[in-house]
């Protein structure tokens, strides 16, 4: 990947919109990839239908959470560019925990192997990197779908609070509240038929 960058994962929205074919079509960001989605929907006000955002930030790490964070989130991208890949457990737990705490021992094995097998520690290190920039929350205002956002109370990764922020400063935004821990919701989540619920019936409105 030679150009890992905020401009160039919106750009691959793009591309990934037009070569499908669609002209206007609902939109889901799950996490970093809300402040693509915001800012696709802001490019292109006249293709999105409906703005679904779960579990995201409008900032990146840098300007939420204490010192003892910022070190965390260090320390976290040391390990992803010497540890990445390699057939440690206890290094791949690192960011399974995080992900999703509530797993089964299989489904944490699933998010393990993900880790080793889907990219370089080095491009894993860049995607990490410049999540950590991320600022779209002078585009919050200028949305013009219908807005619906899902956050868990407890999202270990994605503060609750960053994600009422978002619903505040986009005009007319519903939002949901979720329990549970897992950043990324499971099938087996209590909150998952709520989610789905909820995005069902906003879709249709």
């Amino acid at each position: 990947m030679n150009d890992i960058s905020f401009d160039a994962f919106v750009g691959d929205l793009e591309s990934v919109v037009d070569a499908v074919g669609l002209e206007r079509f609902p939109l889901l960001g799950i996490s970093q990839g809300c402040s693509f989605s915001i800012a696709y929907a802001v490019r292109y006000p006249e293709r999105v239908t409906h703005l679904v955002l779960y579990g995201g930030y409008a900032r990146c790490r840098g300007f939420w959470g204490s010192e003892q964070d910022r070190e965390r989130n260090a320390a976290l991208k040391s390990l992803i560019l010497n540890e990445w890949g390699m057939e440690i457990p206890v290094f791949c737990q690192v960011f399974t925990s995080l992900f999703i705490p509530d797993g089964t021992a299989e489904q944490a094995q699933w998010v393990n192997d993900l880790q080793r097998i889907t990219t370089t520690p080095e491009n894993a290190y860049r995607i990490r990197d410049a999540g950590d920039q991320l600022d779209v929350e002078d585009l919050l205002s200028e949305i013009k779908a219908p807005t619906l956002v899902l956050h868990c109370r407890d999202d270990a990764v994605a503060p609750f609070e960053e994600g009422r922020k978002i619903a505040a400063m986009i005009p007319d935004a519903r939002f949901v509240a979720l329990e549970g821990k897992n950043h990324l919701l499971l099938e087996d989540d209590l909150s998952w038929p709520i989610f789905i619920d909820h995005v069902r019936e906003f879709l249709r409105s």
